[in-house]
């Protein structure tokens, strides 16, 4: 009997130690890929977030009113706006303004603008080829992330020949503005000089 009993133990015994390297594996297996799941979560995370810090830190913006940058005298020179201002990370601000107006009325008005330095000023706006304008922009654009620029207004800029150009710096603000004559909508990029 117990050479019977013996033999049929170990053979239990061999059996209950091969399902117990069996659980051992597949828990370990899937604590594996746990851990690899969670690893690449958290590399994913951390890659999103560096990115937006980055995107912030380039369009680190605030809100602005037209007005605040090229105050009036009561009179109502532009309507719809929107506005930011930016700094990028080398440090140098500026602004930019989308908003509807009368060039008629408009650019006298940003012409009439308090200068700090009247020898680095124009007393006029100057009209330009926009070419030099559309290649930066097609440049920028490349570097930004899908659906931060509304590519169609940029697409219209590109190919809409009734679009306008014009520069105009009045120290310490070089402005940059792109006029649709149709719309009256106004693209106004002002640099600040340092």
């Amino acid at each position: 009997m117990k050479k019977i009993i013996l033999p049929f133990f170990s053979i239990l015994l061999l059996i209950s130690c091969n399902k117990i390297e069996e659980k051992i594996d597949q828990t370990v297996q899937e604590t594996t890929e746990k851990i690899q799941q969670r690893a690449q979560k958290a590399v994913e995370e951390t890659v999103k977030k560096t990115v937006n810090e980055s995107i912030n830190s380039l369009t680190n913006t605030e809100d602005v009113q037209f007005n605040q940058v090229f105050p009036s005298t009561g009179e109502v020179i532009v309507s719809e706006e929107k506005g930011k201002k930016f700094k990028f990370p080398n440090g140098s601000e500026g602004f930019i303004f989308k908003y509807k107006a009368d060039k008629s009325v408009l650019i006298p008005f940003l012409e009439r603008q308090a200068t700090t330095d009247e020898t680095q000023s124009d007393k006029v706006a100057r009209k330009i080829d926009g070419q030099n304008i559309i290649d930066k922009i097609s440049f920028i654009e490349k570097f930004l992330p899908e659906n931060m620029v509304d590519s169609s207004f940029l697409d219209n800029i590109r190919n809409n020949k009734s679009i306008e150009y014009y520069k105009l710096k009045r120290y310490p603000y070089s402005s940059t503005l792109i006029y649709n004559p149709v719309s009256k909508t106004v693209l106004q990029y002002v640099e600040i000089s340092k």
